[in-house]
């Protein structure tokens, strides 16, 4: 559809001092053009704050624009009228003025730090656009342009919204399974306490609050990430503060779960905190970004003792960020040789870092071979997935102010050559999205097989399959902690305590758990590789996604309207390979390292749970079916040998006679489907 630009060049000379300085008196706006701000010095201060960058305003000027019909349109300050640039900022609501909602904004993103931003408005609806002070009061002039809305060749997901108080923590940024039952829960820290919405099979939540002991803790005011740390299948949790990070350890005793902080006294200005197996020994080591010196991260030695490296620093660290500016990492496997590489996005001026993996701990910035260490930049996280489903990861990195980049990544197994990446964001749609932010990520929120990228604008950039992405707004929506909150696999976002929940458009899909035996227990790292009608999709299992929230450890795929998936392929770090064959869709799938005999069926999640897990004598077995009945049962260890054959009695298992280890539990049910789960026997 031809795109058509409608403007205004009439200006707008007569400014009346008082019109404006309310949202109950915005001055009105029907049509597109420039408009003169004499100075910002307004009574009302713009309230919730849209735009990035917090508070510090103290005034603001209003503006009411109601369009005559559906547009796509740009409000912007980074136009020949401000010269030189003027540093401003705006937030544009919907409502009314006794109750505004966020719908778009910007600070920066304009050349200068002034500021611009583009989205759909609906005919007849107003908008209220307010320029706040935060930077200058000095007056200014902005432009409004009115563009035809291109619709969608595909229709997106569509939310419900959802508050619920008791979600009150003071940092509500955490969607982790934190009790190992195959469902994503939500984690409220505040200083000693944590504070569990474990999700029921219903959806609905049971609230659990932990005593934290160990002393104060650093609060996750930068980020927070989760993963099992010490392997007693419960996660743990690090907590990235300004001067450096706290780890909330999980303990479990017979009968009791518990939480002790280990708080290092080691300084760190964290950024993005990660758990990731940095050395490759089957533990999950804690990584942090350093804002002002070169990366720091804790080699986890298996019993409990970390040992505190940083780059350059200690002697025998590895080369994992050997400058500051270093905002937030994330952990993939760009060349597909089944280790974890490391791409770090920089904020103030440094270029962004690629970071090769070349194996026993040696790391390698090759950024410049790359073609990524583009200059000038400004980014606080960046999108990194498979977007055109060929197999290798590709790069956006995403602005948090200034301009995205859009890097198609040209990995050729054939040879031994270090193939540079492609700049494809022309056309690409990133290169016409003025919206910016400092958190960006990376699912497939509509579950059409394409991963799309929620960052700044209220809105979700959704890939359309040939490496072009369509903007689609939602009022109030924002960056948070992402996971299935009400199990029906579709991804769900949490924003404060509010949850927008996806209403499933028809669109199947699988989400994958991991059980890392070799490996880390969480599978982080892991390569899982879907095969079907479309081809191949990937995901690299991680902890720590965009810049400061911590979502779901499960790998989440959607695949359409296809109705079966031939092959999942599991690439463990520890080499260890899984195949899957002919798995059922719209399920959770658990698949444990080394078990793909035990593992080629139906999982143990749309089949049955075990209680407790640890289990000191007798294993409980409750049904997702209640028709479900149990025709055999077996016990097998981790090398695939049968060591008991127990009997089934009133859907429990005596156990005692185990030797304390971890094992399979695999069901048969009359139909003859086969299911796994694995335990650990204290």
């Amino acid at each position: 559809m031809k795109k058509i630009t409608f403007l205004i060049t009439m200006m707008f000379f007569i400014h009346h001092t008082y019109s404006q300085d309310t949202c109950d008196s915005a001055l009105p706006i029907t049509t597109a053009g420039l408009f003169v701000v004499d100075v910002v010095n307004g009574s009302q201060v713009p309230t919730p704050l849209c735009a990035a960058n917090g508070s510090g305003a103290n005034s603001g000027e209003w503006y009411a624009y109601t369009p005559t019909q559906d547009y796509t349109v740009t409000v912007s300050s980074s136009i020949s009228q401000n010269t030189p640039s003027v540093d401003t900022r705006f937030h544009v609501y919907t409502g009314t003025c006794s109750s505004l909602t966020c719908y778009a904004g910007d600070d920066d993103a304009g050349t200068g730090y002034s500021s611009t931003d583009t989205f759909n408005v609906a005919a007849g609806t107003t908008y209220y656009i307010a320029w706040d002070n935060r930077w200058t009061s000095n007056g200014f002039t902005f432009q409004l342009t009115e563009n035809e809305i291109i619709v969608p060749p595909t229709t997106p997901i569509t939310y419900t919204t959802q508050s619920i108080p008791t979600i009150n923590s003071a940092y509500n940024i955490c969607v982790a399974d934190m009790n190992n039952d195959k469902l994503d829960d939500i984690v409220g820290v505040s200083q000693g306490n944590l504070k569990i919405h474990y999700q029921r099979d219903n959806g609905s939540f049971n609230i659990v609050e932990f005593p934290v002991t160990g002393g104060t803790s650093k609060m996750p005011t930068w980020s927070l990430a989760a993963g099992d740390y010490n392997r007693d299948g419960y996660n743990d949790l690090i907590l990235g503060a300004g001067n450096g990070l706290s780890v909330w350890k999980s303990n479990l005793l017979p009968g009791s779960l518990t939480y002790t902080s280990f708080n290092p006294t080691d300084y760190i200005f964290c950024q993005r905190t990660n758990f990731s197996d940095i050395n490759n020994d089957g533990n999950l080591d804690i990584f942090s970004c350093h804002d002002i010196a070169p990366n720091c991260y804790y080699l986890n030695d298996g019993s409990d003792n970390l040992t505190f490296y940083q780059a350059t620093v200690t002697p025998g660290a590895m080369n994992v960020g050997n400058s500051g500016g270093n905002y937030a990492t994330l952990f993939f496997d760009y060349d597909n040789d089944n280790d974890s590489d490391i791409f770090i996005s920089k904020c103030s001026g440094p270029p962004c870092e690629l970071i090769r993996n070349d194996g026993n701990d040696v790391y390698t910035d090759i950024s410049a071979v790359a073609g990524l260490n583009i200059t000038p930049i400004q980014t606080w996280s960046s999108a990194i997935a498979d977007f055109d489903n060929d197999g290798d990861m590709d790069i956006i990195i995403t602005a948090s102010a200034g301009n995205h980049h859009f890097f198609k990544n040209n990995l050729d197994t054939s040879n031994s050559v270090e193939e540079t990446f492609s700049e494809i964001t022309s056309g690409s749609g990133w290169d016409t999205n003025a919206s910016t932010n400092i958190d960006n990520i990376a699912y497939d929120f509509d579950n059409d097989g394409f991963v799309d990228v929620l960052g700044g604008g209220n809105k979700i950039m959704f890939n359309q399959g040939d490496n072009t992405f369509f903007p689609q707004t939602y009022s109030g929506i924002s960056v948070g902690a992402v996971g299935d909150l009400n199990n029906d696999g579709y991804l769900d976002i949490l924003n404060g305590n509010t949850i927008r929940y996806a209403v499933p458009n028809g669109n199947n899909w699988l989400k994958v758990k991991l059980n890392g035996v070799e490996s880390n227990s969480n599978g982080i790292g892991a390569r899982i590789e879907i095969y079907g009608a479309w081809g191949k999709q990937i995901r690299d299992v991680r902890s720590g996604e965009g810049f400061k929230y911590m979502s779901s450890i499960f790998a989440h795929f959607g695949i359409g309207t296809a109705t079966e998936i031939t092959k999942i392929v599991v690439k463990w770090p520890s080499g260890v390979v899984d195949e899957i064959l002919n798995p059922g869709i719209n399920q959770m799938l658990t698949i444990t390292e080394n078990q793909t005999n035990l593992a080629t069926v139906a999982p143990a999640s749309s089949f049955f749970n075990i209680t407790p897990n640890p289990v000191n004598d007798v294993i409980n077995i409750t049904f997702k079916n209640s028709t479900s009945e149990i025709a055999s049962a077996q016990i097998v260890d981790l090398v695939g040998k049968v060591v008991l054959k127990p009997t089934v009695t009133t859907n429990t298992i005596d156990v005692k006679s185990l030797a304390n280890g971890t094992y399979i539990l695999v069901l048969k049910d009359k139909d003859g489907k086969q299911t796994s789960e694995k335990f650990l026997k204290n």
